[in-house]
């Protein structure tokens, strides 16, 4: 249970930072800045990981259990309670927001700049990314671990400062989730729950492949 409360709250710190981060920028007339938010997100994934990693691993993320799952590294039985600790979260997150901001339509929900296969095909390879970054320094050596924050949080802050402008950069199925139930902007929430899992996915073989490479 200390596991799925730690999942729990630490999506949450994500999402109400991250998208609380988007919604004050938007309510202030640009005060934090697109470079303010992706620095957000970056920050808040690297201090739950340190604060939660210990307890629950810091996925934060449902893509992330699954890939986990798929490469043998996380216990099957547990994929769906963590799944759902990191949805809760995500929405309560994001109703903590609503209370906050009511006028507020979008929340942070992340919408599309340009066409659907775009943003499809970038969160793809974002998540893609993220996740070869995940696994190579969460099972490396205990060195590498302790810069696994640091490192997870960089990614995250740098691939939300470039690609955040098109596709909003969610890399994580709960982050777009919770705006998305919560604002009622749900027509294309699919491309962000559908293409971070299978990036996150496809990064596995690689990883499984660049580690045999090293044996």
């Amino acid at each position: 249970m200390r596991k799925y409360v730690a999942e729990l709250l630490g999506t949450y710190a994500l999402v109400f930072a991250g998208t609380g981060a988007i919604i004050i920028d938007q309510e202030t007339h640009g005060s934090i800045t697109h470079v303010g938010v992706a620095i957000t997100f970056g920050l808040v994934i690297m201090s739950m990981i340190y604060a939660f990693g210990d307890i629950s691993g810091a996925h934060l993320n449902p893509a992330v259990s699954i890939a986990f799952t798929v490469a043998r590294k996380f216990p099957v039985k547990e994929l769906l309670p963590f799944i759902i600790s990191q949805l809760a979260g995500a929405l309560l997150a994001s109703l903590t927001l609503k209370f906050l901001f009511p006028a507020n339509q979008l929340l942070g929900a992340t919408i599309p700049a340009g066409s659907s296969g775009q943003s499809f095909v970038l969160e793809f390879i974002l998540t893609f990314f993220l996740m070869l970054v995940i696994i190579n320094v969460a099972t490396g050596s205990k060195e590498r671990g302790l810069f696994a924050g640091l490192a997870i949080g960089s990614i995250v802050g740098l691939e939300a400062m470039f690609a955040g402008p098109i596709c909003g950069a969610s890399m994580n199925p709960a982050r777009s989730f919770g705006p998305a139930i919560v604002s009622g902007h749900t027509e294309l929430l699919w491309i962000y729950l559908s293409a971070t899992t299978l990036g996150a996915i496809s990064a596995v073989p690689v990883w499984k492949f660049m580690a045999s490479a090293n044996k």
